[in-house]
């Protein structure tokens, strides 16, 4: 498996880059949000990458946070969804905007990248509804270890130029941990902070777990 690629990025296309590792070329194809974070033909860059294998081909993907390829290889699971629709709803979407859509089971929100009708969306939703938190949870560590290895002197030297710490995942992991420490079911929980971070992308922890606690108040 391969699981990153770094190096120099030789030209790009509208749907992939070929990067350049030690005089081996890899062709990784990657969404127009992740095409628009890379930097310039003979810049260095990092991904993370997906591998599929098929009989007659072998395609690597890549993402700029293990979030980002999480939701991918749980998109493509999804039966309608090939590696083409996935790409374009992290595209259209962004990692936090999936999380967000499948918690608040916002399928329209899914229906709009390009080539995902409003019935595969509405499938999306079903099938990966219980996902949601799970991935979500996943932002605090993952910022954590990418934050302390970009704080190490020598990794700074190998600091990958376009893979990012999830900040928004991280303060939306946290909350999350906060309020399932307070008795509240995981569904309700995402559901709650997804809505919350809808609201203020740029919220932090408490802000979220503020917000959240009173959307999960009893009403009356």
């Amino acid at each position: 498996m391969i699981g990153k690629i770094s190096g120099r990025i030789d030209y790009r296309t509208a749907d992939h880059v070929l990067i350049d590792v030690r005089g081996v070329g890899y062709v990784v194809y990657v969404s127009e949000r992740v095409m628009a974070a890379l930097p310039g033909n003979g810049e260095v860059a990092s991904l993370f990458t997906d591998l599929l294998v098929r009989e007659d081909n072998l395609q690597l993907f890549g993402f700029t946070t293990l979030i980002e390829k999480e939701w991918h290889r749980l998109l493509m699971g999804v039966q309608g969804i090939g590696a083409k629709a996935s790409l374009a709803i992290l595209g259209t979407l962004g990692a936090d905007g999936v999380s967000r859509a499948i918690a608040l089971g916002d399928w329209s929100a899914i229906a709009r990248a390009k080539g995902v009708g409003p019935k595969t969306a509405q499938k999306v939703i079903l099938e990966l509804k219980d996902k949601a938190h799970v991935v979500m949870a996943m932002g605090g560590t993952i910022s954590q270890a990418l934050g302390a290895a970009t704080a190490d002197d020598d990794a700074v030297i190998e600091a990958p130029v376009a893979l990012q710490p999830n900040h928004g995942g991280a303060a939306q992991s946290d909350a999350l941990s906060a309020l399932s420490n307070l008795g509240y079911a995981p569904s309700d929980a995402v559901s709650a902070v997804a809505q919350a971070a809808s609201t203020d992308p740029t919220a932090d922890t408490p802000a979220l777990i503020r917000a959240a606690l009173k959307l999960l108040a009893p009403k009356g």
